[in-house]
């Protein structure tokens, strides 16, 4: 099977490789996007609209999120460039930022994704809250767009490109799907459930964030 998808596809990566490469990019990045926590921000921006417009909202939310993704992971390593930043830098930088959001979600007193009252009354003044704030800071923050640069930043070619672009695209429909379907998760998980998967998401951010650390250290001492 490997020795077909190696004839059939003009690239030096093995299928194997692609296949362990996509689930760990989606693993990764759908662990810090984690719109499972998103949720309950989603339905009180949403409270007292029509199904059709949260549909909607859901589906323009994830397309926004994937096209902020893309964009950073095309072009990651040109801002990494132009502002002088090191990869190590980013994977630092990122790798905080991912820990911070894991403690958070792993607190039981900060629960889920949170909002500033002044971006509270912000979007509850919009008619539309798709881009801001669900696909941004919500979806695609500070967290997983680090992610994205590094993966970019990492990329041996266009195969590790497509690889990682379509793990964004997954990313985008789990999203989706979760959001759409979120008021009957709420309302047949409850809110344990919810904690529980919460703190779950969270351990696993935690740990890509310290990960994250470790390896931009190694890179930076050239280990």
């Amino acid at each position: 099977m490997e020795e077909f998808f190696k004839n059939i596809i003009p690239f030096s990566t093995s299928f194997m490789s692609i296949a362990s490469l996509f689930v760990a990019s989606f693993t990764s990045l759908f662990s810090v996007v984690n719109p499972i926590t998103a949720m309950p921000i989603y339905l009180s921006l949403m409270d007292g609209h029509t199904d059709q417009d949260k549909i909607l909202t859901a589906r323009k939310a994830s397309t926004y999120m994937f096209s902020v993704l893309i964009i950073f992971l095309i072009a990651g390593t040109f801002i990494l460039s132009f502002f002088g930043i090191s990869l190590p830098g980013i994977k630092i930088a990122g790798g905080l930022v991912i820990v911070q959001a894991g403690f958070s979600m792993m607190n039981p007193d900060k629960r889920g994704k949170k909002l500033t009252q002044e971006d509270k009354d912000a979007a509850m003044d919009k008619e539309d809250v798709s881009f801001s704030p669900l696909a941004m800071p919500l979806l695609s923050g500070p967290g997983s767009i680090a992610v994205v640069i590094s993966f970019g930043s990492q990329a041996q070619g266009m195969t590790d490109y497509l690889v990682n672009g379509a793990a964004v695209l997954l990313t985008a429909l789990v999203a989706y799907g979760i959001l759409r379907i979120a008021p009957w998760l709420v309302k047949y998980i409850g809110k344990s459930g919810m904690t529980v998967i919460t703190r779950m998401m969270g351990f696993i951010a935690l740990a890509i964030g310290v990960q994250f650390v470790i390896n931009g250290i190694a890179n930076f001492y050239g280990l």
